[in-house]
């Protein structure tokens, strides 16, 4: 269960006050603008909806701008609730799609990389619901950078990456070398779990190594990247993913029925 018990706090009640009213004061500045595009309404228009999403994008680039003060753990974790608000409107995603995700996703990255819950939540809904899974990734290896092998379950993060690039993009040596990070990190824990974690990564890392053909995975996680976005009428989506599966030489076949068929070319032996 997903539960918001990280706040720390550190500086004088003074200097946290004086911190808060900066970082108000900062936002208040857009609080006009943000009026002006937020419509909340369960009958909302396609356009009323647009214009929400626009004004959250807005108020995503201001955070992304406005300084920490201090507070870089409570900008996460206020974000990650924004996100999972934004990301549990079914009814509202299923008319605007997923764009915002990697915004999210990129302000904890930045804010808070040790927020370890936050990454399989935000990979998910970047890579499986909004087609992007190079995004994803390269978020992930930026958070990477900043996590240390000695935080317990940081090397979760090394096993979602690989599924990415295992299941997304088809790149078996990568995803072998983010399994065999997994596996290093997990191995230097003593409790079960990691050294569970550690041998399950370290099987998929060698089977990897065996230049298995992904084909077949990889098509089953693109039809349901079609699938959810067809569902949810995500034009931007559906476009995108088939223009990517195009581009690798692939085909898409959509019936009449809503029945979504995805051939990728086989891997060429070497």
């Amino acid at each position: 269960m997903f539960t918001l018990s990280r706040f720390k706090f550190s500086s004088s009640l003074v200097t946290s006050l004086v911190a808060l009213v900066c970082l108000l004061a900062l936002v208040g500045l857009q609080v006009p603008q943000l009026n002006q595009l937020i419509t909340k309404s369960k009958t909302a228009s396609i356009e009323d909806l647009k214009r929400e999403v626009a004004a959250e994008k807005l108020r995503l680039e201001l955070i992304q701008k406005i300084p920490s003060l201090g507070f870089s753990n409570l900008i996460a974790d206020w974000v990650m609730l924004s996100f999972l608000q934004y990301f549990g409107d079914d009814v509202a995603r299923s008319r605007t799609g997923y764009e915002l995700s990697p915004e999210y996703f990129e302000i904890i990255v930045n804010r808070d990389p040790h927020f370890l819950q936050s990454y399989l939540f935000l990979s998910n809904s970047v890579s499986l619901f909004g087609g992007e899974p190079e995004k994803s990734i390269a978020l992930m290896e930026k958070g990477l950078k900043l996590l240390s092998s000695k935080q317990p379950r940081a090397y979760y993060v090394w096993r979602y990456k690989g599924i990415d690039e295992l299941l997304f993009l088809g790149d078996a040596k990568r995803a072998e070398k983010s399994f065999t990070k997994a596996a290093e990190w997990a191995g230097e824990h003593l409790d079960a779990e990691s050294e569970n974690i550690a041998a399950l990564s370290r099987k998929t890392a060698e089977f990897l190594g065996n230049d298995p053909d992904l084909t077949s995975a990889q098509e089953a996680v693109w039809a349901m990247v079609l699938v959810n976005a067809l569902n949810s009428n995500d034009d931007r989506t559906r476009k995108q993913v088939i223009q990517k599966i195009e581009a690798q030489g692939g085909k898409v076949i959509i019936s009449p029925e809503g029945a979504v068929s995805v051939k990728l070319p086989k891997p060429k032996s070497t």
